[in-house]
């Protein structure tokens, strides 16, 4: 028999793609894990920060995006507004009540995206608190240079090799337009729950000023950035984990 923390379960939807997901039920509110870019909840932070919740009887939800880990779909065919429908339909479909949203690097901005789209729906009573790891918001903006950029829009994608991974990084049109399009540090952001950013110092791949730029951005006062020293970007050392767990922790009464 599998542990609930190892079952995986298919959220079917009409007309669009089929979601796999995990989660276990337990007092809210709900802890909602949201990968990065070419990511999956099979990963360490998203799969630790499940087993700590099942343990401590703590309701939480993780996703693989359409197109990603055992999800339906192809990867190049997504957007970054098709993640957040993603990240929606799941909310709709699993967690009643208030969610704590956690976000890690791309899912650093899913993660604000989606609780804007909460906040507008439901009430800021829905978005219990932020919580980002590495959060990168605009990186379609800043995370390219405009000759890579100009490649983007001329020939549809672009292809880059990745130390994350044997297969790699590939930012098609359809996803960089979608980005632009929903750019956030340039104008306020109106969300005023507890926030809690952590970025590693030494990241090569998100400057530690992405969240110091999203922590000023928020209209919120109870927000906080940690820099971790001599954290990287994956943040998942031990005791990037351990900070991760006891910062959801303390937003989690």
């Amino acid at each position: 028999m599998s542990r609930v923390s190892d079952a995986v379960h298919y959220l079917d939807r009409a007309a669009r793609l089929r979601l796999a997901y995990r989660h276990v039920a337990g007092a809210g509110p709900t802890i909602v894990f949201l990968p990065g870019y070419m990511s999956d909840m099979a990963g360490g932070k998203a799969s630790a920060l499940f087993d700590w919740a099942a343990s401590e009887g703590r309701a939480c939800l993780l996703l693989d995006y359409a197109g990603c880990g055992l999800s339906g779909g192809l990867f190049a065919e997504q957007t970054l507004l098709d993640w957040r429908g993603d990240v929606l339909d799941l909310i709709d479909a699993k967690v009643d009540g208030p969610v704590l949203l956690v976000g890690s690097s791309m899912g650093g901005w899913l993660m604000l995206l989606t609780a804007l789209a909460l906040t507008a729906r439901d009430g800021a009573d829905r978005v219990a608190g932020l919580v980002g790891i590495a959060a990168a918001p605009d990186f379609t903006d800043w995370g390219f240079t405009a000759e890579e950029k100009a490649i983007i829009l001329a020939e549809g994608q672009l292809r880059e090799e990745t130390s994350y991974s044997d297969q790699p990084y590939v930012t098609t049109r359809a996803f960089w337009q979608s980005g632009e399009a929903n750019l956030l540090l340039e104008a306020p952001i109106a969300l005023t729950c507890p926030v809690r950013l952590l970025h590693g110092q030494e990241d090569g791949d998100v400057p530690p000023e992405i969240s110091l730029r999203l922590s000023a951005a928020l209209a919120g006062d109870d927000v906080q950035v940690t820099l971790v020293k001599g954290g990287d970007h994956r943040l998942s050392r031990d005791s990037d984990i351990a900070l991760l767990v006891d910062t959801v922790a303390r937003l989690t009464p």
